[in-house]
């Protein structure tokens, strides 16, 4: 069994064999055996059953030589420690039946939070856990990665009520309640917290935290409303002593900022040349950041751009090959298996 996972070396800036890759939404419908058991469980139905989740999480590894694992659940999953009630309509995600817009919808949260309604997030890491530990992954030894929702983007998900393009309500707040904000983003900052620690107890070996719509955001609102809350999620969970990694999209004018922020490894999409983060943050690993509609390309295209993306991030330790945004649910099974295939022959090392 291997000793040191490429996943976790990389992650600590130290050498590894090959350069690890997973795939963000590396579960998901581009898999055919998702697409069955989603015939008969919605998403929150499997978010909510260890035992699926588990399953589902496992299916890319059984076709992949994928270095990671990553805990099957939704970002918002968290807020119902809070007693906050939400559901995912198809094509659209997660929204909320009473948006949390004044002070009496923030002051009506449950304080703190209680973990225990959302127990079966943990116990989907242990089962996960349980079995990458045994056959037939035994010799591969892949970590699992746990997962959370940044501040502001948890958020603007409670504050729009759903997914959004323009962030009207979570701005307006932003402008016109900025005490009624900062709290909410100080309580979600806790819930974050008391999650992420929750998840490493479980037994996740490194955690990535998405602040998927940082990106909205100018870069003097992240410094003003953001910066604070979220730099206390990265502070308070360095103590669990598994690598943080720090992802956005879209967010290259908050690249500094959020490097500031924290996190040992720092995940950009692909309008961030990677070795921009290298030059700008040494001492920071760096993950990415293949375009997604990439696996959608001929193999000889795909392969020059895994190229450009391994020359970006240069020879030193400190790089995990990931797509800079969720894989898209039309990909062929084929490039998915080339890519991965392409990363470890490519960076082959002695």
């Amino acid at each position: 069994m291997a000793e040191k996972p490429r996943f976790l070396e990389a992650c600590r800036l130290r050498p590894a064999d090959r350069t690890p890759i997973w795939i963000m939404r590396q579960a998901g419908r581009y898999l055919p055996e998702y697409r069955e058991i989603r015939k008969d469980h919605g998403l929150l139905e499997i978010c909510r059953s260890p035992e699926l989740a588990c399953e589902v999480a496992l299916q890319p590894l059984r076709r992949f030589d994928l270095d990671a694992a990553i805990l099957f659940s939704d970002l918002l999953i968290p807020v119902e420690a809070l007693g906050i009630p939400f559901e995912i309509v198809e094509e659209r995600g997660p929204v909320l039946e009473r948006p949390i817009r004044d002070q009496d919808a923030v002051r009506a949260l449950k304080v703190p939070a209680d973990l225990e309604r959302i127990d079966f997030v943990f116990e989907t890491i242990r089962l996960i856990r349980g079995a990458v530990a045994s056959p037939p992954f035994t010799g591969r030894r892949v970590p699992v990665i746990g997962f959370a929702g940044a501040p502001f983007t948890i958020a603007s998900y409670l504050i729009e009520g759903g997914p959004t393009r323009e962030f009207r309500e979570t701005k307006l707040m932003m402008y016109r309640q900025p005490e009624l904000f900062g709290d909410l983003m100080l309580l979600l900052a806790d819930l974050i917290v008391a999650c992420v620690e929750a998840q490493v107890a479980a037994g996740a070996e490194a955690i990535q935290i998405f602040d998927s719509w940082a990106g909205s955001l100018s870069p003097s609102d992240y410094r003003r409303h953001v910066l604070a809350p979220t730099r206390r999620v990265f502070d308070e969970c360095s103590s669990c002593r598994v690598p943080l990694i720090h992802f956005g999209t879209n967010t290259g004018t908050l690249l500094d900022l959020m490097a500031g922020a924290g996190g040992d490894v720092l995940s950009v999409d692909w309008r961030i040349p990677l070795g921009d983060v290298r030059r700008r943050h040494p001492g920071r690993g760096v993950q990415g950041n293949l375009d997604p509609a990439a696996l959608l390309a001929p193999p000889d295209v795909l392969d020059r751009m895994v190229d450009e993306v391994l020359a970006e991030a240069g020879p030193e330790p400190g790089h995990v090959f990931n797509l800079g945004h969720g894989i898209l649910p039309e990909t062929p099974i084929e490039n998915v298996s080339f890519l991965v295939e392409a990363v470890h022959q490519k960076t082959r090392r002695v």
